[in-house]
């Protein structure tokens, strides 16, 4: 039984849990600002395990790809497909059932589109980002993040049926919220990534060059997620935007820090995981807000 336990839990790793639950944060308040209100609960639940049976299929065959990779890089060296826990060829299996396993999910029981848009960011994920950027270009994670915003796309249509410009400016947020949420990690795992061959802009330009693209991104994300309000502030109060703007402007601080601590020439550190974690409380706490302010009763 412990060895059975020990298997499913290494094929649990390979989906990449921590991933999948951050995705699934901006699914539901996607939802609910479509609708305007609740969603029907049925439709939430199918939407939101078909989301997480498609990014485990993406976490999969990208451990599966990037295995060599990972087996290099300290942060990653204890994967299963490196520690042999799993094998290469049932990883592929795997990714490739939960793969077939969630568009049919979407098909069944929320409705085509939905599926398409899922394998298309399964799509950009496994064959964009690993296979095409990841190894070429230290523009790697701005492109394909992409895949990262599809969840909003697929959670309105979900309700919908088709897409909007609120729609459009909650994937422009989650697009220019990628880059500064994974840069400060690349920092942390420069060398890692190095020793890879891997591009991260964090490899290919020193640090100051890194904060100064944060900062623009983040200025584009604040603007993004004013966005939204603008274009869905019929089902809207004044609190989203001045939550929205409250949180941006704290980010946009912790980044513009960054970039102070980098040109001060110091050996200090910069403070790039304090930058990451506040990335991730960002986007819970933007998201919480949408949720959230569609039953003001103001």
């Amino acid at each position: 039984m412990s060895a059975l336990r020990a298997k499913a839990g290494a094929y649990l790793a390979l989906t990449k849990p921590r991933v999948i639950e951050l995705l699934l944060v901006t699914t539901f308040p996607s939802m609910i600002l479509a609708q305007g209100g609740l969603p029907d609960l049925v439709l939430v639940l199918n939407t939101m395990v078909g989301g997480a049976l498609a990014a485990g299929a993406a976490g999969v065959l990208n451990c599966y790809i990037d295995r060599d990779i990972d087996e290099v890089m300290n942060r990653t060296k204890r994967r299963p497909l490196v520690t042999g826990e799993v094998s290469p060829r049932e990883a592929l299996i795997f990714g490739w059932v939960l793969t077939v396993l969630s568009l049919v999910w979407f098909v069944l029981l929320v409705h085509v589109q939905a599926a398409l848009l899922t394998a298309g960011a399964i799509a950009i994920y496994v064959v964009g980002y690993t296979i095409i950027l990841k190894r070429r270009t230290a523009q790697n994670i701005v492109w394909g993040g992409l895949a990262g915003c599809m969840p909003v796309f697929i959670g309105w249509s979900a309700v919908t049926g088709t897409l909007s410009w609120g729609a459009v400016m909650l994937f422009l947020v989650i697009f220019f919220w990628t880059p500064p949420h994974y840069w400060p990690l690349s920092m942390k795992f420069k060398r890692d990534y190095a020793n890879a061959g891997v591009p991260m802009l964090p490899v290919v330009a020193d640090t100051k060059r890194v904060a100064m693209e944060m900062i623009a991104y983040t200025v584009a994300m604040i603007a993004a997620s004013l966005g939204v309000w603008f274009f869905e502030r019929d089902k809207m109060t004044w609190v989203y935007p001045i939550v929205a703007l409250v949180l941006g402007l704290w980010f946009l601080w912790m980044c513009i820090d960054m970039y102070r601590k980098a040109r001060s020439g110091t050996t200090k550190k910069v403070g790039e995981m304090k930058v990451f974690h506040a990335s991730i409380t960002y986007l819970t706490l933007l998201f919480l807000a949408v949720a959230v302010d569609v039953f003001l009763p103001l």
